[in-house]
């Protein structure tokens, strides 16, 4: 507890939230319906499969800090996943959420975000329970009346071993690393 962790947790749940809405604005836009698509159906971007194996990853790390009692370090890497979604995956993406056809990369976009934002939303509901049920009931229980009523409810998100791909992570991580490191150097 403290000023600057207050202003830490304030910081990610504004990221959160903001990605969220993002992803309801233009998803509303284009009349997106998550339940027509399916992972397997659509044409994913190398930066879609990325996101997809950092939430594997961090699926399976959360699940053993949950089990292990060890939230301080499933806030840590709740934290670097919200700012690889946040970050690198919407704002290198932008382009294909605003363009105006509703092609199959621009469905692919959409529902890679859907699938990490309820994902993420399902393994922080124990720590953020109010802000995570409004989210669920928004983006799932809105759309489809049969779901289970309340995110607390569901079932942890499981591993999708399609999508494990560390040498994808590892290569995406080092771009990140050295467009850190250029911007620390120009600054």
């Amino acid at each position: 507890f403290g000023y600057e962790i207050a202003d830490d947790v304030r910081k990610n749940l504004i990221t959160l939230w903001n990605t969220y809405s993002f992803f309801v604005t233009y998803a509303n836009l284009d009349g997106f319906d998550p339940k027509k698509y399916s992972l397997d159906d659509v044409q994913l971007s190398t930066l879609d499969k990325w996101i997809l194996a950092k939430m594997n990853q961090f699926i399976d790390s959360t699940n053993l800090h949950y089990e292990n009692f060890e939230v301080f370090k499933l806030m840590k890497l709740s934290s670097n996943l919200l700012d690889d979604i946040s970050n690198w995956y919407v704002r290198r993406n932008r382009r294909r959420f605003w363009k105006s056809e509703n092609d199959a990369d621009k469905v692919g976009a959409y529902l890679t975000l859907y699938t990490v934002l309820v994902d993420y939303t399902k393994i922080m509901s124990p720590v953020i329970p109010f802000v995570s049920e409004k989210i669920y009931e928004n983006l799932v229980l809105n759309i489809d009346k049969n779901t289970v009523s309340s995110i607390h409810l569901t079932d942890f998100p499981s591993i999708n071993k399609k999508f494990v791909n560390p040498d994808l992570v590892e290569c995406v991580d080092s771009i990140k690393a050295i467009v850190s490191l250029g911007r620390s150097a120009r600054n």
